[in-house]
């Protein structure tokens, strides 16, 4: 059996980070890497990349490029390329992607559809 190695994130690289004391609730849309750290109620749209950090709760519909799970996760998550959940994570949903790594220890309820490629991946 392999363990699945997941990469660790570079906060610099983010272009927005929502603190741990930060409430939101509603429809959240962007286009650059985001980092929640505190809780998100609501819709996320993104055409980029969503981590969702440790002691964050996020109780949403997702749908972004790439999503990395540490936090709580309540709803639903579609991504075009990824997604990976860390041992540190809980989710309760589905998840769509062409992609996903669970680390060992993570926590998963629902069902997970894996794509394959990208839809939009030049065949090779």
């Amino acid at each position: 059996m392999t363990d699945v190695q997941v990469s660790a994130v570079n906060e610099e690289s983010i272009d927005t980070i929502l603190a741990g004391d930060v409430e939101f609730s509603g429809t959240m849309v962007f286009k650059k890497p985001l980092m929640i750290k505190g809780r998100v109620s609501g819709t996320i749209r993104s055409e980029s990349d969503l981590y969702i950090d440790t002691g964050a709760v996020v109780e949403a519909e997702i749908s972004a490029n790439q999503v990395s799970v540490r936090g709580t996760v309540k709803g639903n998550v579609v991504a075009k390329d990824r997604v990976d959940l860390y041992a540190s994570c809980s989710l309760d949903g589905d998840i769509r992607a062409p992609e996903v790594t669970m680390e060992t220890g993570c926590r998963f309820n629902g069902i997970c559809t894996m794509t394959g490629k990208k839809a939009d991946a030049p065949a090779s």
